[in-house]
């Protein structure tokens, strides 16, 4: 059965491609998105998808995307920040990390991922108040990804090169190869 290697979750402004893309090359793996996967299958941006269908048809695209790269894509694949609150992705997820896949929550406080979001376009969910919106989305969502993680990594203050140890240093013989 094909699987990833890694699935890593967390807020937006953790680190997922930061992190991932140096934990892929680190082990000679592909690494892979779902929201490019996203934008790739609908030609459209995660922004102008948000603006111009609204978040649930956004989500349902993630949803589909999360379970095809869960069965398709054998590296580090990054999933969305909201990925975690569709039922079904967590589901999989739960699922994944029970047949030993390694599932990482990148963990972030509001003032490390208010710094790395600053002003950025391209995070709709973020467009007004980054701060504020990052407060209530952490909260809200941290049960969600404590639900599936097999591990969790701070990454508040630290550089990626730590980061990127720590999680290499967790990752299951399989998604060692």
């Amino acid at each position: 059965m094909n699987r990833p290697a890694l699935v890593l979750v967390g807020p937006p402004a953790s680190g997922k491609t930061t992190v991932g893309t140096a934990v892929a090359a680190a082990r000679g793996l592909a690494f892979r998105d779902t929201d490019r996967d996203v934008e790739e299958a609908t030609g459209s941006t995660v922004a102008d998808l948000f603006v111009q269908h609204g978040e649930p048809h956004f989500r349902a695209l993630e949803e589909q995307a999360v379970a095809r790269a869960l069965t398709e894509h054998t590296g580090v694949l990054a999933l969305g920040g909201g990925a975690v609150t569709s039922a079904a992705t967590r589901e999989l997820l739960v699922a994944h990390g029970r047949a030993r896949g390694t599932v990482v929550w990148l963990d972030v406080d509001v003032a490390s991922a208010a710094r790395r979001v600053g002003l950025s376009r391209d995070r709709p969910l973020l467009a007004v108040n980054p701060r504020a919106m990052l407060r209530t989305m952490l909260e809200q969502r941290a049960p969600l990804y404590t639900e599936v993680a097999t591990h969790r990594v701070a990454t508040a203050g630290r550089p990626p090169e730590e980061v990127v140890a720590e999680v290499l240093a967790v990752l299951t013989p399989e998604g060692a190869r």
